[in-house]
């Protein structure tokens, strides 16, 4: 049987130390192409079946699509803190606590919708300006240790289609 937790396979990074040039170009295609995968995956589903849990013990839809957002906000903040900080030691935070506040639990998906659309146009402006020196910087985290920003695009790439799957999943599974 399938993980559910992991419809697409879990986050795996590159092997080698950097991705290429074109590597990252289609990484930024990802990103950029997130919140209109992510719109399409909710697009017609009613509140019931917003509020159904991806899987036994997982996140409702709903709370997928504010915690992308909410994990999005975070990385974005990280990437300008590596851009202007020597290694700087960012401070994780709590997504299923974040995921369980009133806001995820019970906002329209059309306001993160929306706000991640404005999001990844401001990510993006950054993410195609940077040089590849700018990937090289690192910052560190109390629990993952230090990263570099090339991981972090990486991760990010990745984490956009990860949550549509969880979505998309259900919505087969469920014939919705």
């Amino acid at each position: 049987m399938t993980d559910l937790r992991y419809p697409i396979g879990p986050f795996k990074a590159h092997a080698k130390d950097h991705t290429t040039a074109e590597e990252k170009a289609a990484l930024m295609d990802e990103i950029e192409a997130a919140p209109a995968r992510l719109r399409a995956a909710v697009a017609g589903l009613d509140d019931t079946q917003l509020d159904t849990p991806y899987r036994k013990d997982g996140w409702t839809v709903r709370q997928v699509v504010h915690h992308v957002v909410d994990s999005h906000v975070n990385a974005y903040v990280r990437f300008r803190w590596a851009l202007t900080e020597d290694a700087p030691l960012i401070k994780p935070y709590e997504e299923k606590e974040w995921a369980r506040l009133p806001d995820a639990m019970s906002s329209p998906v059309a306001v993160s919708l929306d706000l991640l659309d404005s999001l990844h146009t401001r990510w993006l402006i950054l993410l195609r300006a940077m040089t590849p020196e700018d990937f090289e910087r690192r910052w560190t985290s109390p629990d993952l240790g230090e990263l570099s920003v090339d991981v972090m695009l990486q991760l990010y790439g990745w984490h956009g289609k990860h949550h549509v799957a969880h979505i998309t999943a259900l919505r087969e599974r469920e014939g919705w």
